[in-house]
């Protein structure tokens, strides 16, 4: 049985009535969902913005809602995501659930997977991330290449196709920002060919 990793303590601060800043929140993550199409899968939701410039204010915590892969419009979306060792059974039947998987996290449509696919998690989002490996080892899947990562790699993820590998024996869990974004048109038409 592999070992849990420990859970992300949150610290939220806000203002007073006063304009003094204060500590709003501080425990454990309000929203960890573990994907039922991929046991193991855990998402760890820390914080949302919506819109740029985001409002600056002591609103509500922006995790409680629906679990969603994207950032909102014009937003950003940090998460923590950990990610199980890859399984024989799921390498050769896996394009099934990450169908399932992508639908649960709200983005059915990111799935790029097809059979003939390197990796049966490849997909695509029309984002900039920036992907860095907290803990454990993980491989980046591309359409023509692979990267190995381990603790303290960053990865800017520009709406590429690709899929995260895990070919160790224990999970690895990687911290993401995902900020919104829109394909460059000369690119989009490049993409839409290649699909």
């Amino acid at each position: 049985m592999m070992a849990k990793l420990p859970p992300i303590h949150r610290v939220v601060t806000g203002h007073d009535a006063d304009g003094k800043a204060v500590v709003s929140q501080n425990g454990a993550l309000p929203t960890v969902v573990e994907l039922s199409a991929l046991p193991g899968t855990v998402f760890h939701e820390v914080w949302s913005t919506h819109g740029a410039p985001c409002l600056v204010s002591n609103g509500e915590d922006p995790t409680l809602s629906a679990l969603k892969l994207p950032p909102p419009e014009m937003g950003t979306r940090i998460r923590f995501v950990d990610i199980p060792p890859d399984t024989q059974e799921f390498l050769l039947d896996g394009v099934r659930n990450t169908q399932a998987a992508f639908a649960e996290i709200g983005d059915a449509g990111a799935s790029t997977a097809k059979a003939n696919s390197p990796h049966p998690l490849m997909h695509r989002t029309e984002t900039v991330d920036y992907g860095v490996v907290i803990e454990g080892e993980i491989v980046l899947v591309l359409d023509d290449s692979e990267v190995n990562l381990k603790p303290g790699s960053v990865v800017i993820q520009r709406g590429t196709n690709h899929a995260w590998a895990n070919r160790s024996d224990r999970t690895c869990r990687m911290l993401f920002v995902l900020v919104d974004g829109k394909f460059d048109s000369r690119l989009q038409s490049k993409l839409v060919a290649h699909a």
